[in-house]
């Protein structure tokens, strides 16, 4: 099997999981640098999905692996995002991730995770094809991320409009890909 440059990239992503983890497990005020790197990290690797993808389409890129890999790194990029904020929010400032959004994100990929297992167990085809809304709610939890490390006063606004969508697109993942595909 050979590797894209758009799978390259994401493997980039998952391979940049572990360093932003680490930068926000040992930021501590008096290691305030960490919590830049941490944000860089999480930059870079955010603007990554958006290139990754960008390279797939433009040059006929996609692929199995790609389909498989990339929702893989944004899940693993998010969710450990929203963890390690969680379990650090006392550094952060006023601006602290809420227990509850942090248990709607990870439930809604949790429930997504386990259907698509449970239909695979059962050798039931499905395609899974990713939603606009879907990808606005990506987008959406990196911001609120990035809301939390720059303390901007206005995330908790934008962390009801990511309760919102995940229970929608929850919903329409459910009625659209975890169905068995006619025979």
């Amino acid at each position: 099997m050979t590797l894209t440059l758009a799978n390259k990239i994401t493997i980039l992503r998952i391979l940049a999981v572990p360093a932003f983890i680490l930068a926000v497990l040992y930021y501590e005020p008096q290691y305030e640098y960490l919590r830049s790197v941490a944000l860089g990290i999480f930059f870079l690797a955010a603007v990554s999905d958006f290139i990754d993808g960008y390279i797939a389409r433009r040059y006929d890129q996609k692929t199995q692996i790609g389909s498989i890999l990339d929702p893989l790194a944004d899940k693993l990029l998010l969710m450990s995002a929203f963890i390690c904020l969680f379990v650090k929010k006392e550094y952060f400032g006023e601006v602290q991730l809420p227990f509850w959004l942090l248990v709607v994100v990870i439930s809604r990929d949790l429930i997504l995770l386990i259907g698509a297992v449970i239909m695979h167990l059962i050798n039931a085809s499905m395609k899974i094809e990713p939603s606009f809304a879907g990808k606005a709610a990506t987008v959406l939890q990196a911001v609120a991320v990035v809301g939390i490390f720059i303390q901007w006063p206005y995330s908790p606004v934008l962390w009801w409009v990511i309760v919102i969508l995940a229970i929608g697109t929850t919903i329409d993942y459910i009625k659209r890909n975890l169905q068995p595909a006619p025979k």
